[in-house]
């Protein structure tokens, strides 16, 4: 069995300025903090930056206490272990906001997932191919709506857990922006894995250039976007795998069959401007496929997408279509 887990650089930020000065003057603050399974970078600039970016790496802590499973102190724990739990104001939001997403997408991004994962090996890496029968037993246990959450009080019906680490890190995003702007910080980019959040433009007011990497090599992309005030998540299941007698597994599955989703995509971007959104709907269109994903695209329009398919054709939703640059051809969807 070869095993490959890729979290480091799922996506590629590249900061461009007109002047080296500008993002080595000293309004400029940066750090990495490693938390949720990721390294986390975040940069901002201003004379407020410094405090408020120490104020971040508090955040991702605390949330990160919040969401992990494995932490007898975290509201995930004791909402998987006793089913019914007074659970924190934060935890409450993003489990809503995750089962909005449930509902709107049909299950295809679901935080209930976890029977699932664990079967499967992904939460402990110990990686295995499951039997049929034992995949039919659990799938009764995936479902969002074994889920409830009424002001603090959460329950779970059944024998379904809740994992939320299809969607922590883009609301972790939030958050931090969140704190930026109180703070006064009004440029600022946040790097969380596969999560990208800006706030403002560039220092010289020029938009951030956020390249999207080609999942077959991590050293090249298949294009750039120019944002401000902009979520940029992609997801794909180049980013954790494994393979078993020649046949590669990833870790996003499609809920309906307990395998891994297999919609004929390498990866899909989401650019929005809520990052727990454009988190969550990365996660559901890449097990939609291309078909129901521009389906789904054009009956929300809340969003815009980049859709890499297994043949190598990007595809480029129309409200991006002018901030995006590629050396491939790419085909805009109306």
């Amino acid at each position: 069995m070869v095993i490959k887990r890729l979290f480091l650089l799922p996506v590629f930020v590249f900061l461009l300025s007109s002047c080296a000065a500008t993002e080595n003057s000293s309004n400029e603050h940066k750090k990495t903090v490693y938390a949720m399974d990721t390294v986390m970078e975040i940069k901002a600039y201003g004379d407020n930056a410094e405090e408020a970016i120490n104020e971040a790496e508090k955040e991702i802590f605390r949330l990160e206490r919040l969401f992990k499973r494995d932490s007898e102190e975290s509201d995930v724990y004791k909402l998987n272990k006793y089913k019914k739990a007074v659970v924190s104001a934060d935890t409450a939001d993003v489990v809503k906001k995750a089962l909005d997403i449930s509902e709107a997408t049909e299950g295809a991004f679901d935080i209930s997932i976890a029977p699932l994962t664990d079967l499967w090996g992904f939460y402990t890496k110990e990686y295995r191919v499951p039997s049929q029968k034992k995949i039919d037993s659990v799938l009764p246990q995936v479902n969002y709506k074994n889920i409830g959450v009424d002001g603090n009080f959460a329950v779970i019906s059944g024998n379904s857990e809740i994992d939320l680490g299809g969607i922590a890190k883009g609301y972790l995003s939030e958050k931090i922006t969140e704190g930026f702007r109180k703070a006064g910080v009004t440029s600022a980019i946040v790097s969380l894995g596969g999560n990208i959040q800006t706030l403002g433009n560039k220092p010289d007011g020029g938009k951030w250039q956020v390249a999207i990497q080609n999942p077959d090599s991590d050293n090249s992309y298949i294009g750039i976007l120019s944002v401000s005030d902009m979520a940029v998540v992609t997801s794909g299941g180049y980013r954790r795998f494994f393979e078993k007698d020649g046949k590669i597994y990833h870790h996003i599955f499609d809920t309906k069959t307990g395998y891994p989703a297999n919609g004929g995509l390498k990866s899909v971007t989401i650019v929005c401007f809520d990052g727990t959104r454009a988190d969550g709907l990365s996660t559901a269109l890449f097990v939609m496929g291309l078909d129901r994903g521009t389906e789904f695209w054009r009956a929300d329009k809340g969003f815009d997408a980049i859709f890499l398919t297994d043949d190598n054709k990007i595809f480029v939703t129309e409200g991006i279509e002018s901030m995006f640059k590629s050396d491939y051809p790419f085909e805009t969807i109306y």
